[in-house]
């Protein structure tokens, strides 16, 4: 598979505090990648970078052989990068059809008004919300929420998905029906970079995992491996208590 994405010794720094220090990983077309990491350890401020939302303090960011190091927000969306946001952020007096349309418009599409509707609707019915489309986005669940904010990035036909703890927050039977989502948005042709807290989550999903901490890379490589690596469990559950002395 092709390299889509490439990540080279990025750095943020907030007033001297390091939120990521040299961070460097390839993302292949096709593959859903798990990135993975304690709160604090910069997985956010990384899709930040990423969508354009802010500019890196050093390093550099390749998408498809382009520099996309300080590109703008808009042009990222333009050029088939999306994100979504752990905390969903729909227009909320807008209906949820409204929403969706908006990222139609803003995305790579440039269709026409039949095309527009018919466009939508495909977005609604692929996440499960389409007979939720003349609804507020103020009046939906939690879950369906978490759904419109899949559908209003996938709206803007997105080559690489940014997803941001999307079950968080779920039920586990509205976590699984999450995962199964995102597979299949895979199995249409894009990549996804996914943060996740929950473990089984990112075994069940994840072609490969990234592991950060403290702003640096701590470990990468397939989830299996992941699960069993020592400095990947201690930076989730600390060092193992000594057995005290005789």
């Amino acid at each position: 598979m092709a390299t889509l994405l490439t990540i080279e010794e990025l750095s943020k720094r907030f007033s001297g505090l390091a939120a990521l220090d040299h961070i460097s990983f390839e993302i292949r077309e096709g593959e859903i990648v798990g990135l993975i990491g304690p709160n604090g350890a910069g997985k956010t401020t990384l899709f930040s970078i990423i969508a354009g939302s802010q500019p890196p303090t050093s390093g550099k960011i390749v998408f498809e052989g382009r520099d996309f190091t300080r590109v703008k927000p808009y042009r990222a969306v333009h050029a088939g990068i999306a994100r979504t946001h752990q905390i969903p952020q729909p227009f909320l007096s807008m209906t949820v059809r409204e929403n969706v349309e908006v990222g139609l418009r803003f995305g790579r599409a440039r269709e026409g008004a039949q095309e527009l509707i018919k466009g939508v609707m495909q977005v609604l019915e692929l996440v499960g919300i389409a007979p939720l489309a003349e609804l507020p986005a103020a009046a939906l669940s939690v879950g369906d929420l978490k759904r419109l904010e899949l559908a209003r990035t996938l709206a803007t036909r997105p080559r690489l998905l940014l997803c941001d703890e999307v079950c968080a927050g779920l039920t586990e039977c509205e976590m699984q029906s999450i995962l199964g989502l995102l597979r299949r948005i895979q199995a249409l042709g894009t990549t996804i970079i996914y943060v996740e807290h929950n473990l089984r989550a990112i075994l069940s999903t994840c072609h490969h995992v990234i592991v950060l901490n403290f702003g640096k890379k701590l470990a990468e490589g397939p989830p299996e491996k992941m699960q069993n690596d020592p400095a990947v469990i201690e930076a989730y559950i600390g060092k193992k208590a000594e057995a005290p002395r005789p």
